[in-house]
């Protein structure tokens, strides 16, 4: 009788991690759809090189720093499912009013303000999903919701390339992203009359330590920090695209749509070898990604596309096992302000990263690339010690 109540928990832990992936699913159609084009369309209005460059790094900033300040309530209030509604409807319907945007400033304006709902509902809605990987397994728990999020990812940015490749133009695809955009707020509903308290999936607690958050959890930090600092922003790459004519317009968004879907792959393969192996994965993940901007910014078509793909696995790693990881890190009742710690940490970085890497563009692609390489490439050390401390510990 016991472990049939054991499986009926772990069924109902993996339906809520999959009805949140299809929320994720809707909500990627609406501003990956957005951010396919986010690029090409400042182009357009008239933004040069840094101001996409700061464009695309401050909206990361906004989208991950608040983070520390929703992750935080979330602990406190445990208000995680209005935490998260609000946040999804900030998200969500940005996208469709860029297509009202004349000017490039108010453009860059409702991208940081996609950014900012997006920063108010991760914590909540991750510190949910921890909840519920604690029966199915954090690593594929975790993938397993990247990779619907990432069905999500394909679909908007090809459902974009479609619209232009019938010369629909920049804003009919904002204005259709409004669909999706509404699916996914009916979805999010359904999950929270179904699950209101997702905390009841994980019964057990992780022992607290002396410290709130360890020495493992930072040197952790600092790894995923460097990371972030050296990933070149997808804008900047279309950027590059366009300027230099190596990819058309309409398969800008094909590629990006591409390298979302390498992201729901490799999300599920290192998610499900987290699970296995722990954190050392993501020096593999790293590894495996390292070259991706000498292959964009230096390649041609089939080189670039070959890019694009490194690149995909290494978001995949980044939006799943990188997330899976702070679970095992952290008391239950700090997580969600850890995620905040985290995400705060990986956007600051971001945000460096790319402003710094748009500068870089105008000065030297070369200079770019070799800051991108040993960015990536120095996190693997920090890395290999977080691994073995953790190890240690175990």
């Amino acid at each position: 009788m016991k472990s049939k109540l054991i499986d009926i928990s772990k069924n109902n832990a993996l339906r809520f991690t999959i009805l949140l992936g299809i929320v994720s699913l809707f909500a990627d159609i609406t501003y990956e759809g957005a951010r396919s084009i986010n690029g090409q369309y400042l182009a357009m209005l008239g933004a040069s090189a840094p101001v996409v460059g700061v464009v695309a790094g401050f909206g990361e900033l906004i989208g991950y720093t608040l983070r520390l300040v929703s992750g935080y309530l979330a602990d406190k209030t445990k208000e995680y499912w209005l935490i998260t509604i609000i946040g999804y409807s900030v998200n969500l319907f940005a996208v469709p009013l860029l297509a009202l945007a004349g000017h490039w400033q108010i453009a860059a304006v409702l991208m940081v303000i996609e950014r900012f709902g997006k920063s108010i509902r991760t914590p909540a809605r991750d510190l949910m999903l921890s909840h519920a990987t604690s029966k199915i397994g954090r690593g594929l728990g975790f993938g397993l919701h990247e990779a619907l999020d990432q069905v999500g990812a394909v679909s908007g940015p090809l459902i974009v390339a479609l619209v232009l490749y019938f010369k629909g133009g920049y804003q009919n695809c904002f204005s259709l992203l409004m669909v999706p955009a509404i699916l996914a707020l009916i979805t999010l509903f359904i999950a929270k009359s179904t699950y209101p308290n997702p905390r009841n999936f994980e019964t057990e607690e992780l022992k607290s330590e002396t410290k709130i958050f360890s020495k493992t959890f930072w040197i952790y930090i600092i790894a995923v920090s460097l990371v972030a600092v050296g990933y070149a922003d997808f804008a900047l790459i279309a950027f590059h695209f366009k300027k230099v004519s190596i990819v058309s317009d309409n398969w800008i968004p094909a590629f990006y749509a591409i390298a979302m879907c390498v992201d729901a792959i490799s999300a599920l393969f290192f998610g499900y070898l987290f699970d296995k192996k722990g954190i050392g994965i993501l020096v593999i993940a790293v590894f495996s990604s390292l070259l991706f901007a000498p292959l964009v910014f230096f390649g041609g078509f089939n080189l670039a596309l070959v890019g694009m793909i490194l690149w995909g696995v290494g978001m995949g790693a980044q939006e799943s096992i990188m997330r899976a990881a702070i679970s095992s890190m952290v008391n239950i009742n700090s997580r969600g302000f850890a995620y905040g710690i985290f995400n705060t940490i990986y956007g600051v970085s971001w945000f460096l990263g790319s402003a710094l890497m748009g500068i870089l563009y105008d000065i030297s692609i070369l200079y770019l690339v070799f800051f991108s390489v040993i960015m990536q490439f120095i996190s693997i050390p920090l890395l290999l010690l977080a691994r073995r401390k953790l190890a240690f510990n175990g």
